[in-house]
């Protein structure tokens, strides 16, 4: 058995102790799960133990001995991988999926001269992909697969190389319930041969099917170890927010008033077909589905995000609107908080300040085009306040907060906005459950103040938690309306598996 310790571990950024003499230790052959509330310091130390951060104190050992880890490279050399929530930003899209695997292998030898054996990398490629029993062709270009896909292409990447322990980031989050079944089955293989699995996840009830012990962050902190066998959900999320759990979702909005949205017929040049739908003011609507039922592809034609629809029709408060381009539905009075938020929702580079302000920079402006620094900075406080964003100012880069806490921007900037129809996709996903009622609340508010709302969630407990009425999705279609207080989650799924 091989054990790894990380000891005293600690690290700060400007403004912010992110960790606080953090003990973690995990065991070959063992799925051990890493849990806390979005800035819990979860990631940060998985960044350490990954080598994406060298500044830290503390000792890091395996079986005793001192490792020194300041660069991906190092953690790789010791046996350490780990696969990031975040596929596009690891992998390259105009390569193929084998060398995506084998980049490894093929980036070992930079800067000299080398030969690569296309044949025998494919067969590589090809091998591991057959291993993991996945079905995707090697030379099939990366650009081309779904996100499902992709996250499983970085995973084939890790177990490529001799890995004694894989961090796993969120794994599940974009993958269907099929796709996460042969996820487990690939970490129950991996434990066979002795690697040890660590499992980020905000979806307990994963946790508790796949993983052996649990360890719990907060605030930099860890608050609890303990085996999965000696806990149960609920108190696993009390030690999670450092209090008693109380009703995740608000009260529904009472008023319903006119029809703000209507589609009918709307249909994009891929996956959507026919979908005619309406949302009044006041109302929170329900998109459900399974993964790749055409949720997302939905959300961004709606929103103009794929160019022309191939047919179909969008009112906005009875008057007919064209949404050719994100721009002109910004116009028309739509604002999309969309499933990738670091890669479409956020600009991760930049402040949080330029984050919420970006939508509506003609407000913050003065003559002649001018910004008004001081309007504008007011602004973003007022609003990361009102928000709950935990930030060490309003000048922090966006990359550097947690994944609810980039989510709240990604929201906030259409709240200053003021658009008449929200849409939500995924709005929840990789967020913890703190985070996630603040989110519910947003969504409470923005309804109460007779805002439409669009919210597409393959969580069918959070469709039944916060929706009024509900349009099942199979395979791009709109198979059945229904008011969800008077509907089940057995029967989302019943439809959302194409039951009839």
């Amino acid at each position: 058995m091989t054990t790894l310790e990380m000891k005293n571990i600690s690290i700060e950024f400007p403004g912010v102790k992110a960790l606080n003499e953090v003990d973690f230790t995990v065991e070959s052959g063992k799925t051990h799960a890493l849990i806390g509330a979005n800035g819990a310091g979860k990631s940060t130390l998985m960044k350490i133990l990954s080598g994406a951060y060298d500044h830290y104190t503390g000792k890091i050992s395996m079986n005793g001995e001192t490792l020194s880890i300041t660069s991906p490279k190092s953690a790789m050399d010791a046996g350490i991988q780990i696969v990031y929530q975040e596929v596009d930003t690891a992998l390259i899209p105009s390569l193929t999926v084998a060398e995506n695997i084998m980049l490894m292998d093929t980036v070992h030898n930079m800067g000299k001269k080398q030969w690569i054996n296309w044949k025998s990398l494919n067969t590589k490629a090809a091998a591991i992909l057959a291993d993991m029993n996945l079905n995707l062709h090697p030379k099939k270009l990366v650009s081309e697969l779904t996100l499902a896909e992709k996250q499983m292409v970085l995973i084939a990447r890790a177990v490529s190389k001799e890995c004694k322990f894989l961090i796993l980031d969120e794994p599940t989050a974009p993958l269907s319930h099929t796709e996460t079944n042969e996820l487990f089955r690939i970490v129950e293989e991996l434990k066979n041969r002795s690697v040890g699995v660590i499992f980020i996840s905000h979806r307990l009830p994963e946790i508790f099917e796949i993983c052996d012990e649990i360890t719990i962050m907060r605030s930099g902190e860890v608050v609890e170890r303990q085996k999965i066998a000696d806990t149960t959900q609920t108190k696993v999320v009390e030690h999670m927010l450092g209090q008693k759990l109380g009703e995740q979702f608000p009260e529904r909005p009472m008023t319903i008033g006119h029809t703000v949205l209507e589609v009918k017929g709307l249909t994009d040049r891929d996956k959507i077909k026919d979908f005619t739908m309406e949302v009044k003011a006041g109302e929170i609507v329900g998109i459900a589905g399974l993964v790749g039922a055409g949720k997302t592809e939905f959300c961004k034609a709606l929103f103009g995000a794929e160019g022309k629809l191939a047919a179909g029709k969008v009112k906005v408060n009875g008057k007919v609107v064209s949404v050719r381009n994100p721009h002109q539905a910004v116009k028309n009075g739509l604002a999309l908080v969309p499933e990738e938020r670091r890669k479409e929702g956020i600009l991760v580079q930049e402040s949080v300040e330029s984050n919420l302000t970006a939508v509506n920079l003609g407000h913050f402006s003065k003559r002649f085009s001018f910004l008004d620094r001081k309007k504008e900075k007011a602004a973003a406080r007022e609003w990361i306040a009102n928000l709950g964003i935990k930030t060490p100012s309003e000048e922090t880069k966006v990359q550097n907060l947690s994944g609810g806490n980039q989510q709240k921007v990604a929201i906030g900037k259409w709240l200053i906005a003021e658009a008449d129809v929200y849409i939500f996709d995924e709005p929840t996903k990789g967020v913890d459950v703190g985070a996630k009622k603040d989110i519910f609340n947003l969504i409470a508010e923005l309804a109460n103040r007779g805002k439409a709302i669009i919210y597409a969630s393959s969580e069918l407990s959070e469709i039944m938690g916060i929706t009024h009425r509900v349009y099942v999705l199979y395979d791009g279609k709109s198979v059945k309306e229904l008011e969800t207080n008077t509907t089940n989650e057995e029967e989302l799924l019943f439809y959302s598996t194409g039951g009839r």
